[in-house]
């Protein structure tokens, strides 16, 4: 059995949470600390871009090949729990750890509405301002004059997801490398106003899901990412700090370390729904069997989870500060995946639970991220 508990993220330390929220204290909005130290590149402006499923340790094992990227000032950082997309993103706009925003997973129960909600595919059904009403750091950032705009897939302007965790920008539209690039180093409004630029870049994450990270496909991406980061700092003016970052790395789930929750019946007892990822469950059980659950769930898969209460998860601190509000969001039982295990479940998400590549869980793969600061080219 597991003897040592999941890595808790350094919230409000060092984590992606402190990313936005770091670039705004430098850029000198006030309700913000600069607890990653931006603000002693004292720049003018900051454009922070984070590359979809760039690991710390991935990108430490392929330093030669991304040599822009290498030569910058660099350190690890926490992603968000679960490391997943929807969370991290939502910790990065609202400088909140899961516990606080609400989000808290890749797809979790929305006990207010009884439904399942999957932040990828999000429209305006629930309403992303009732799931997440907290403030965001570009909200603030724009009441305090700055100029600022995110630049992402047209697909993704009005999306729920955009709209719970990343409003109060202006948003751009990018399709095409020339559109992203220029859009993330264009021209400013002219007007002398400080700026904050976000931008989103996905395709090494959708090439690691794929292939995984130990392929030759995903060094070739992530040599394409270097090159952006490149064009961009050659881009961008001397007095503009680009910061990059991720929400989190990836590990290769293969062959026997794959678990077919659907085909163990100890794994379907007394549950009433799977949500989460296959590295990352939230189990929901029916009234009055949580506890089986748990201790069924625990027996069978031994040490390749940790499996916990609800109650331990939230007690040890992985998702934060938790408002009591969001605590029916988080399953009954929590099982994250160790090593390189992966809980798949195919009536569950038969897509997803197919992928090679995968993340969710706390392991220094998925969790460390980085936090690397280029000066614009003088």
């Amino acid at each position: 059995m597991p003897t040592a508990p999941p890595a808790v993220p350094a919230y409000g330390r060092a984590s992606l949470g402190e990313v936005l929220a770091s670039s705004a204290a430098a850029l000198g909005v006030r309700g913000f600390q600069d607890m990653l130290g931006l603000g002693r590149h004292e720049a003018r402006d900051i454009a922070v871009l984070l590359v979809d499923g760039l690991g710390w340790r991935a990108l430490g094992a392929h330093r030669e090949i991304a040599p822009v990227m290498a030569a910058g000032s660099a350190l690890a950082i926490s992603a968000a729990f679960p490391t997943t997309t929807p969370v991290g993103l939502a910790s990065l706009g609202t400088a909140l750890p899961p516990g606080g925003h609400g989000m808290v997973g890749a797809t979790f129960l929305v006990p207010e509405d009884d439904r399942v909600l999957h932040p990828l595919g999000w429209g305006d059904d629930p309403n992303p301002l009732v799931v997440q009403p907290e403030p965001c750091v570009f909200e603030a950032c724009s009441a305090a004059g700055l100029e600022v705009r995110s630049v992402g897939p047209r697909a993704f302007r009005a999306s729920g997801l955009t709209r719970a965790a990343l409003r109060g920008s202006d948003y751009r539209g990018a399709d095409t490398l020339g559109e992203f690039v220029a859009a993330v180093a264009g021209e400013r409004r002219g007007s002398g106003l400080r700026s904050l630029t976000y931008a989103y870049w996905a395709d090494l994450d959708k090439t690691g899901h794929v292939h995984g990270v130990d392929s030759d496909p995903w060094r070739e991406e992530l040599r394409h990412v270097d090159a952006i980061v490149g064009r961009l700092r050659d881009r961008l003016p001397e007095e503009t700090l680009l910061v990059v970052t991720a929400d989190h790395g990836m590990v290769d789930c293969d062959g026997d370390s794959r678990i077919d929750v659907d085909a163990v019946p100890a794994l379907r007892d007394g549950v009433a729904m799977l949500a989460g990822e296959p590295r990352m469950r939230h189990v929901y059980a029916r009234r009055g069997a949580a506890a089986d659950v748990e201790e069924s769930w625990r027996h069978s898969l031994g040490d390749r989870a940790w499996v916990l209460s609800r109650e331990a998860v939230v007690g040890q601190g992985l998702f934060g500060d938790l408002d009591p509000a969001y605590l029916g969001r988080i399953g009954d039982v929590v099982a994250l995946a160790r090593d390189s295990h992966a809980l798949v479940s195919p009536s569950t998400d038969s897509v997803v639970s197919s992928l090679r590549g995968q993340h969710g869980s706390s392991t220094p793969e998925e969790m460390d991220i980085p936090l690397i600061a280029l000066p614009g080219n003088p």
